[in-house]
């Protein structure tokens, strides 16, 4: 047999191979294939795609799985939010449950004019290279914003940046997700909801004194706030105070005897700088 004929006939052999191999392929995917539910389909459609997980499932198909389940309500998307809620709720024949938009707030305001250094940090500039080690960075303040960036590298909507040394978040890009308060090694960032009117912004769990000595903008843990708010929101705990956002109102008192100005209203811009990236 010549060559050209055993060349033939082997090519001759693979397409049958490759035909039979191709015809147990369909035949397999359609006797295992599994129905998807077209709601489910059709409310992945709506949801954006980030993939961010801030709803607490395995992506938008995870979540997309769980409305149409029924195990998750129809606003669980914060990224989404109300307009994509609404457009689920038609598809699952259900009404769109209000829902209160969450955003971020770095809980320090140890800027560089106001947080005292301790020492000239040479090492890997990341937040948890930092946090690893003795020192946490230059701050003296242990608690504090290290001001690395890694809450920055990892928000997919430009919302925080560093600025003055401390992370700040752009509420207007907000979208909740928490990718940013995962990525914080020193548990500084917590997501509030957006209604919120004032935040304690710091985080130390140091004694008044010494907060005094490490930082000009830090709880001293006076108390005061918490006996001038007349709703129970203020409370204290670990040498710091706390507010309760389902009790607060608003009102403001309790940053009338703040000595440390500590508590900031954020519906304002909280400096001119936390509006735009650090240069």
């Amino acid at each position: 047999m010549s060559s050209g004929a055993l060349l033939v006939i082997t090519i001759i052999l693979l397409g049958l191979v490759a035909l039979c191999v191709g015809v147990m392929l369909v035949f397999a995917g359609n006797k295992f294939a599994v129905a998807v539910d077209p709601k489910e389909s059709a409310v992945r459609e709506c949801l954006p795609g980030n993939n961010c997980g801030a709803c607490g499932y395995p992506g938008c198909d995870g979540l997309a799985a769980a409305i149409a389940k029924g195990e998750a309500p129809v606003n669980k998307c914060p990224v989404g939010g109300a307009p994509v809620a609404t457009k689920i709720s038609e598809i699952m024949g259900v009404s769109a449950e209000e829902s209160v938009r969450q955003v971020a707030f770095v809980r320090c305001s140890g800027t560089c004019d106001k947080a005292v250094n301790n020492s000239n940090y040479v090492g890997i500039r990341s937040c948890s290279a930092a946090a690893a080690i003795p020192g946490k960075g230059e701050k003296l303040c242990q608690d504090g914003c290290l001001g690395f960036g890694e809450c920055v590298a990892q928000c997919d909507f430009d919302a925080i940046h560093i600025v003055d040394g401390i992370a700040y978040v752009d509420r207007t890009k907000c979208v909740g997700c928490g990718k940013c308060a995962k990525a914080c090694p020193q548990h500084l960032i917590e997501i509030i909801p957006d209604t919120a009117v004032y935040a304690v912004a710091c985080a130390s769990r140091d004694k008044g004194k010494a907060v005094k000595a490490q930082c000009a903008a830090g709880c001293i843990g006076c108390r005061g706030c918490v006996i001038r708010c007349k709703n129970g929101a203020m409370t204290f705990a670990n040498n710091l105070a706390h507010i309760d956002y389902s009790q607060c109102t608003g009102c403001g008192d309790c940053t009338v005897k703040c000595p440390a100005n500590v508590i900031v209203n954020r519906l304002e811009p909280l400096d001119q700088a936390a509006e735009k990236p650090a240069s």
